[in-house]
């Protein structure tokens, strides 16, 4: 019986092992891009990110920075209260996207400028991504709504 127990406690703890062993290996072979982390604009200015390195960057639109190009380029600036970091984005802004409004932007950052492939805005009058909220309050900038 003692026998039966212990075979069976070594074939638990060889599968268990077998499994972490078998994501480890599945994580090794995951491209380099395919975990964004977030910065604030104090971050990336205290910290720039290595050229080419896709994150993503959120913060309040600053007012008075929404300047429409040609085509569809839109260059803007986005602050978490602390810095400013300018951006630039071509193609389409979401409906909601506008300035003094929180918003989420995914891309690389070159030459000081944050050049962005995908810009996410708040989807309503009361939601601010959490990345954006915390960035905000850590500059002491967030102000919370009287409705929460």
């Amino acid at each position: 019986m003692k026998s039966l127990e212990k075979k069976r406690r070594i074939q638990v703890v060889l599968i268990s092992f077998l499994a972490i062993a078998g994501i480890l290996v599945a994580l090794a072979f995951l491209p380099k891009d395919a975990f964004q982390y977030f910065k604030s604009p104090s971050e990336v200015l205290a910290e720039p990110p290595r050229q080419g390195e896709v994150f993503r960057m959120g913060g309040l639109v600053a007012d008075g920075t929404l300047v429409r190009g040609e085509g569809l380029e839109v260059r803007f600036s986005v602050t978490d209260g602390g810095a400013t970091v300018p951006v630039i984005y071509v193609g389409v802004l979401p409906d909601l996207f506008k300035e003094n409004q929180g918003m989420i932007g995914t891309g690389t950052y070159m030459n000081g400028t944050f050049e962005a492939s995908e810009i996410l805005a708040k989807h309503d009058e009361e939601y601010m991504p959490k990345e954006v909220v915390d960035a905000l309050k850590e500059q002491g900038v967030y102000q919370q709504s009287t409705d929460e």
